[in-house]
């Protein structure tokens, strides 16, 4: 528990020179100056201070065009570049990801299957007993209209994904120019500072050793050129302040970029299921609810369908019984074929009888005609 503050009463021998100073506005707290940023060599690889240091000797301030140039190709990427990220920004299109976030809540607030009642999930499962067909129509419709909405979801979902790997290439790039034009610009300081510091006090000198006007005409080109050169390496710092700029903006759309994909995500992956598992389980309960209505109407069906398969079993099981007693061929049957196999041995019998008595009658025609044939040919004598 933290202790109170004792209250320590202000003593003056000025009663309203101590009034004055309660209703004085409070003066202003100075606020903390913040130091400037310097471009340091030190700050720079070995490597990369090296190259600087050699680059600042080829530098010529009396070579017009060099320094016209100087640093130009570095300012056109930058230049470039930043035309491309705010072009990027400007094609696109957020609030069209937003208007469908809304139609998306519109179809789910609009499942009111009780307009008196309250929207939404809530008001989805007042009635219960309402018609399942209906149910299953209206949420057909809203179910076809989510997925429109969701395919289109996706579809800029994976635009922002390639944004968002777009900004991370053009974070660097914009990195790598801002440390191409801070190498531009320390040779150039460098190289400033030689001139100032060796080159221009050596003409002034001799300027005034001779003091003949051309030499100091001369020191004073020589002046201007370092000026306009300073300018020059300004106009770089300046380029530069645009890059430093420019890397937290493209952090921030890139941030915007993702949490406009994780909100796509989280909708298609959490609403949209949560809200089709709610109808499943609504239309499941009334399912449910029409399953009991229909149990009694099961059971008394089964108890009859049980009773009169009991009955026809108790029938075909007699019926069953009574042929498995029944030999493979009843006795009367046998009786039967054996009467008519002993009544066609018989009449085979009989006819084989008469035909061998034929044969042998017809044997004693044969030879009576042939007898008969003999005596004719005999009684011929031509």
């Amino acid at each position: 528990m933290n202790e109170e503050k004792s209250y320590i009463p202000s003593l003056t021998l000025d009663p309203q020179a101590a009034a004055a100073a309660e209703q004085a506005p409070a003066p202003e707290e100075q606020k903390a100056q913040i130091p400037p940023e310097k471009l340091e060599l030190d700050k720079l690889s070995d490597a990369e201070q090296k190259a600087v240091r050699s680059f600042s000797e080829q530098i010529d301030v009396t070579n017009a065009e060099q320094i016209l140039n100087y640093g130009a190709a570095a300012q056109k990427n930058l230049s470039e570049f930043s035309d491309a990220a705010l072009s990027s920004v400007r094609t696109k299109d957020l609030g069209q990801v937003g208007d469908m976030l809304g139609s998306l809540v519109v179809e789910l607030q609009g499942l009111n299957f009780e307009p008196e009642e309250k929207k939404g999930f809530l008001g989805l499962f007042k009635k219960a007993g309402q018609s399942i067909a209906e149910m299953k129509a209206q949420f057909a419709k809203a179910e076809t209209n989510v997925d429109k909405i969701v395919e289109s979801l996706e579809k800029h979902e994976l635009v922002l994904m390639k944004d968002i790997s777009m900004m991370d290439r053009m974070y660097q790039r914009n990195q790598e120019y801002m440390k191409e034009l801070t190498m531009y610009i320390l040779a150039g300081k460098l190289k400033i500072e030689q001139l100032r510091s060796v080159e221009l006090p050596a003409m002034l000198e001799k300027a005034r050793e001779t003091g003949l006007p051309e030499d100091a005409q001369a020191a004073n080109d020589f002046a201007n050129l370092i000026g306009r050169f300073e300018k020059k390496i300004h106009d770089l710092e300046l380029t530069r302040t645009i890059s430093v700029q420019m890397a937290p903006q493209i952090r921030m759309v890139q941030n915007n970029d993702s949490l406009m994909a994780e909100k796509i995500r989280s909708s298609i992956v959490n609403t949209i299921p949560l809200w089709k598992n709610q109808m499943v389980m609504a239309m499941s309960l009334y399912h449910s609810e029409q399953a009991m209505k229909a149990q009694r109407k099961v059971t008394d069906t089964t108890n009859q369908l049980l009773m009169k398969n009991a009955e026809i079993l108790r029938q075909g099981s007699v019926g069953v019984a009574q042929e498995s007693e029944r030999g493979i061929v009843d006795m009367e049957t046998l009786k039967k074929t054996n009467m008519e196999l002993i009544a066609t041995l018989d009449e085979v019998r009989r006819i084989q009888d008469d035909g061998r008595a034929r044969r042998a009658q017809a044997e004693e025609e044969l030879g009576r005609i042939e007898g008969e044939l003999k005596q004719k040919l005999l009684e011929m004598k031509g």
